[in-house]
């Protein structure tokens, strides 16, 4: 297998109470969140997208609006979301982008599919942390070929006629087979219908995770 890039990245668990309480504790200190991750030996993008997601709208003594962190606040907020995560579709989630994703492939040149392939990839990474994303593996023609560019992973590619060098995707090829037989044309299946089979994947207990499933590891990926 061949290696395009690194970057140092780690396994990712959800926060917890007693780390929301150091957050606010140092927030309301005004700790920059760099050195709040240092401390918490998180990431710093796991205490900006903590704050920026569940400081809310307080009013004070002065009848002044203000914006505030507090740790019990959040947690509650946390546990709506996880408990409603399977309960949106992405497409609902991300309408705006689902739409895009769809002219630019229905546009038929190759080079189109390849671009949008490639920043649907970057802005996921983007949008949720590196930290998220150990290693990306692709196949080794050319049409992965400007994948190469994408930053914030390790990526690699798998060398010709090597499937075992993507074993995870082997293997979630099969799991998609059992939705859409191999052979059948994918051309009729609507965004709503892939959607369907990407939540009943991400709802599946896993071996690898300890029967959880991806949906209970990363419950916030939404």
């Amino acid at each position: 297998m061949t290696q395009n890039q690194n970057t140092t990245s780690r396994t990712y668990q959800q926060l917890q109470p007693s780390e929301r309480g150091e957050i606010m504790v140092l927030h309301n200190e005004n700790w920059p969140a760099s050195q709040i991750a240092t401390k918490l030996h998180r990431d710093r993008s796991t205490i900006t997208r903590e704050l920026q997601r569940n400081t809310t709208r307080q009013i004070g003594a002065n009848h002044k609006p203000y914006q505030a962190y507090y740790a019990e606040t959040a947690q509650i907020l946390h546990n709506d979301r996880r408990a409603a995560c399977h309960a949106v579709s992405w497409t609902d989630k991300a309408p705006e982008f689902f739409d895009y994703l769809t002219s630019e492939l229905h546009k038929n040149p190759r080079t189109q599919s390849v671009d949008t392939c490639r920043q649907a990839v970057q802005d996921a990474i983007d949008d949720y942390g590196p930290e998220h994303f150990k290693t990306l593996t692709f196949d080794n023609g050319s049409e992965f070929a400007d994948l190469s560019k994408v930053q914030g992973t390790t990526v690699y590619f798998a060398h010709p006629y090597s499937p075992w060098e993507r074993g995870t995707n082997e293997n979630q090829n099969q799991l998609i087979r059992e939705f859409i037989p191999k052979g059948k044309s994918m051309k009729s299946l609507t965004l709503p219908v892939i959607q369907a089979i990407q939540d009943a994947l991400n709802q599946r207990p896993r071996k690898i995770l300890g029967y959880k499933s991806a949906m209970d590891i990363l419950p916030d990926f939404d």
